[in-house]
């Protein structure tokens, strides 16, 4: 899949946030390596700590299918440079291996990187004793 394609995937996504709080709305679309793309989109709550991000949605509804390696996921809003995964999004996908973060806006700006370079030194399950 070329990396347009997983960037439109997100921008469709988008379209499906709930964001009547932030106005915020983001899109995400994940990549396993057997090819196959899972989308999300950000959820806001009322009780603002229960709100979820996109590339968590996208993660989640993949691994809930049965899936755990990744190549790459694609997250796009409208920003206007390329968005970034905040801090527990970063944490939550580190968990899957180090995949390529596709940071895109509704421009069509975006960049690339590995997760370990967003995240270094991130908590894995080699650190619980």
């Amino acid at each position: 899949m070329k990396i347009e394609e997983l960037i439109e995937a997100a921008k469709r996504a988008r379209s499906n946030a709930y964001a009547p709080y932030s106005n915020f709305a983001v899109g995400a679309a994940i990549l396993t390596e057997d090819g196959k793309v899972f989308t999300g989109c950000n959820i806001e709550n009322a009780s603002y700590g229960l709100s979820i991000c996109a590339e968590r949605v996208a993660l989640f509804k993949a691994v809930s299918e049965g899936h755990r390696r990744f190549k790459a996921i694609a997250i796009v809003a409208d920003t206007p440079t390329p968005v970034k995964p905040c801090g527990a999004c970063r944490q939550v996908l580190s968990e899957f291996g180090d995949m390529d973060v596709i940071m895109a806006n509704l421009k069509g700006e975006y960049s690339i990187k590995k997760l370990s370079e967003l995240l270094p030194e991130a908590f894995s399950k080699d650190d619980v004793v």
